[in-house]
């Protein structure tokens, strides 16, 4: 049965409900939502660390630079009024070792630059805070890192959207194809639209190019795992403890994250993975993999920054390179302090191909009556409220 809807959005991740909702305030009135899986949160927005960044790490004049601040407001405030959880916690910045400690002026410059409340803090005020995390004369104190429950947060936007009576989810369906300029071809029939949000995450590029739209850019999904700590070493993080990252780079390096749930973890790595959805050891393995796998190899030998974080993140499928790491955050940790964890997920890092180089800041592509976005990755989930009135912004003009 063919269907008609006023605005068709592929993906209830994070970035697809926050869209939904922004153009619900902007008087849309018939707005349909598909997903591929079963239930919210199966993937990129359920499987992150849970912190709310706070606008620190990012190129002035990015998307990321200018959505992270007010993203962290305003996902802060719609925990208050809904009632979730947000742990207000803060975070340090520290340099592991000597040869990164000036990255920590870079850090407060970037910060200041996006409006991000920062300051950098001795090591007198650093062991007032977090008494364990290593001192080097040092350190950049962030209060508006936060911590919340993504999952919370998905499935009371779900509830809010359905309760508005103008929103539809339709779950186990997934985007084939699209037949003309207005209808999308479906696995539940074919759904005839008015406007197309593509927010279809780490296939968001496999959509776009439905409608001519991005050829140039390809993903490179990186794995990120975790191990946590055990019970009776807890105590030795008491928010969050980040390091020194290679800004060359759009990861942020393995740090410790005191979660919603009361557990501190450690991670994530940034691992080259095989598949879009290997969140496991070969779970993912499908035709596209070859095409992965060639895609990593002709990287690690044209772009020198990805070799360098692809080499330093396979090396920490080893337990003792990775609690070697640990350790120049919090020296006093122990090698059985570090216990295993299920948690892992999936980065699906775009690539512009025709340069070979990582795309860092997250990509909106207009074609028509379609908006596509491209590279949703950290701090999308902050970035969220703020970015979806941005891509509303280009939806409608």
């Amino acid at each position: 049965m063919e269907r008609e809807c006023q605005v068709l959005i592929v993906g209830a991740g994070i970035t697809g409900l926050t869209t939904a909702r922004e153009l619900l305030k902007r008087g849309a009135d018939d707005l349909l939502i598909i997903e591929k899986e079963k239930l919210l949160g199966a993937h990129a927005s359920g499987r992150n660390s849970g912190v709310l960044h706070a606008g620190i790490y990012y190129s002035p004049g990015t998307n990321k630079a200018r959505f992270c601040v007010e993203g962290n407001r305003l996902m802060k405030e719609y925990c208050r009024e809904r009632g979730l959880t947000l742990e207000e916690s803060g975070k340090v910045i520290v340099a592991g070792d000597e040869d990164t400690l000036e990255g920590i002026d870079e850090l407060k410059r970037r910060a200041d630059s996006c409006g991000a409340e920062s300051r950098i803090i001795d090591d007198k005020e650093l062991s007032e805070i977090e008494p364990y995390a290593v001192r080097n004369g040092k350190a950049l104190y962030s209060p508006d890192t936060a911590v919340i429950s993504p999952l919370e947060i998905l499935e009371s936007l779900k509830e809010e959207l359905i309760e508005s009576g103008k929103v539809k989810i339709n779950f186990s369906t997934s985007f084939k194809d699209i037949r003309g300029s207005t209808t999308a071809v479906t696995t539940q029939g074919d759904i005839k639209f008015e406007r197309f949000v593509n927010a279809a995450g780490s296939f968001a590029d496999k959509v776009a190019r439905h409608f001519g739209v991005g050829d140039r850019y390809r993903i490179l999904p990186f794995k990120g795992t975790y191990k946590k700590l055990s019970p009776g070493a807890s105590h030795l993080v008491r928010s969050n403890i980040y390091p020194v990252p290679d800004l060359r780079n759009p990861f942020l390096g393995v740090h410790f994250t005191r979660g919603a749930d009361g557990n501190v973890y450690l991670g994530p790595t940034a691992i080259p993975a095989l598949g879009r959805e290997e969140y496991g050891f070969l779970d993912d393995i499908s035709k596209e993999t070859i095409s992965i796998l060639l895609r990593d190899s002709v990287l690690f030998f044209t772009n020198e920054a990805f070799r360098t974080a692809a080499v330093g993140e396979i090396r920490k499928y080893s337990g003792g390179y990775l609690y070697k790491e640990a350790r120049k955050l919090v020296p006093e940790l122990k090698a059985d302090d570090l216990i295993a964890s299920p948690k892992a997920g999936i980065r699906p890092q775009l690539v512009d191909w025709s340069s070979k180089e990582l795309v860092m800041d997250f990509l909106v592509l207009r074609e028509a009556d379609s908006i596509h976005i491209l590279n949703a990755v950290s701090p999308a989930f902050t970035c969220s409220m703020a970015f979806a009135e941005y891509t509303v912004d280009k939806l409608l003009c």
